[in-house]
């Protein structure tokens, strides 16, 4: 029950919600291209993908310098329910 609250709260956002639409449609996406496409800063943005990712929503993998994310198949049914309609 503590795993689907976390989650739903992680959700419960416009620009994590924009987040998980992009990855679900490019699969894979380094900081930067996320932030570009939902338009926000790369700041703000690395933010809202630690909170998706801490919610075990999100994978993350270090490639150099970069972070790069994609969404895992962890999450609750609701969650992947959620994603399959964005």
């Amino acid at each position: 029950m503590i795993k689907l609250e976390r989650q739903l709260k992680a959700v419960a956002n416009k620009r994590r919600l924009a987040i998980l639409a992009f990855l679900k449609k490019k699969k894979v996406a380094s900081v930067g291209a996320v932030a570009e496409n939902i338009k926000l800063s790369f700041t703000s943005t690395s933010k809202h993908l630690l909170i998706l990712s801490a919610a075990e929503i999100l994978e993350k993998e270090q490639v150099s310098l970069q972070m790069f994310y994609k969404i895992t198949n962890l999450q609750v049914p609701v969650i992947k329910y959620l994603i399959s309609v964005l």
